[in-house]
């Protein structure tokens, strides 16, 4: 699926004592967008915004009860590793989930009830070389 054109989006909202209150994550590949209801916003609501840094993905995946599902692992592991990076990049923070090469915040919206960042997630520079679904042949 690695496209050149496979970048994230995400907007993440927090209260003014910087608890998490919501985010909305698409991934952008080969011009389609990719999104699902994880269950993650929801699992992070109120969580203050260094505890979400901490968070463990396979803890997730289980309390979530997204084992059986590899699609909706597949993007929990995007949404979570573009919701760390947005927050470490937010607080400043160097934490291994924000590659500051790839994430950029795009802007900062900031009321008395709420402030929103939003962030753009480049792919990486070198992507694995993936045969494109539509041109591999099963083997006869």
């Amino acid at each position: 699926m690695p496209c050149s054109d496979s970048s994230s989006g995400l907007n993440i909202r927090f209260d003014a004592q910087e608890h998490f209150l919501s985010f909305e994550f698409a991934k952008l590949t080969c011009s389609s967008e990719i999104s699902a209801q994880t269950g993650l916003s929801v699992f992070c609501q109120s969580k203050p915004l260094p505890e979400i840094l901490d968070l463990d993905f396979n803890m997730i995946v289980s309390v979530l009860n997204l084992n059986a599902d590899e699609e909706k692992q597949f993007i929990l592991y995007l949404e979570l590793e573009a919701l760390k990076a947005g927050i470490a990049e937010y607080l400043g923070i160097d934490h291994p989930a924000c590659d500051r090469d790839r994430c950029r915040i795009t802007s900062i919206e900031h009321t008395e009830e709420f402030t929103e960042i939003a962030l753009v997630i480049l792919p990486p520079k070198e992507l694995p070389k993936i045969v494109s679904c539509s041109k591999s042949t099963p083997d006869l």
